[in-house]
């Protein structure tokens, strides 16, 4: 056990307690979008259907065009749902685009994408780099998913969001 100024390495997804989890795969968050929690990062975005149906087939980003395109059509949606007046789907649309900079990210950074070395207690994997086109990958991504967080009307309904319903 790590005392408190050892950070514990474990990934969360071992020990994760889904009755705690504020997202539920049961609730359709486009007819109960009350039930919708912000939350942080991209917490929620494998869950909330029917965004993740209709957001996560447009998610791609094995070379930097496919991410160029990939990231245009999320980005595409993310205005759509804003006109729309759709605040849940328009945060799913910026999570994914989110995640594809972060998943991107991690598949330059470790090779085939695993973080943790499954055969060694869960540490953190030291063997070898990734590669170097999911950095090109990512900050497609990345452009996109700063593009969508500064947008005023989304920043402005997130805000409100936050305060209302968490």
């Amino acid at each position: 056990m790590p005392n408190k100024t050892q950070k514990d390495d474990t990934p969360s997804y071992l020990n994760f307690d889904e009755s705690k989890y504020a997202w539920k795969k049961d609730i359709d968050y486009r007819s109960h979008p009350e039930a919708y929690k912000v939350g942080k990062g991209e917490q929620g975005v494998l869950i909330c259907e029917p965004y993740k149906s209709d957001i996560g087939q447009h998610w791609r980003f094995k070379t930097p065009e496919i991410a160029e395109e990939s990231s245009q059509a999320i980005l595409k949606l993310f205005y759509s749902y804003l006109e729309q007046n759709d605040f849940v789907g328009a945060d799913m649309a910026r999570k994914y685009l989110q995640m594809g900079f972060t998943r991107a990210r991690r598949y330059t950074n470790y090779k085939g994408g695993r973080k943790y070395d499954k055969e060694n207690i869960y540490k953190q994997n030291t063997k070898g780099t990734g590669d170097p086109e999911k950095a090109k990958s990512a900050a497609i991504f990345y452009n996109s998913w700063q593009e969508a967080e500064k947008d005023e009307i989304y920043a402005a309904r997130k805000k409100e969001w936050k305060k209302l319903k968490g």
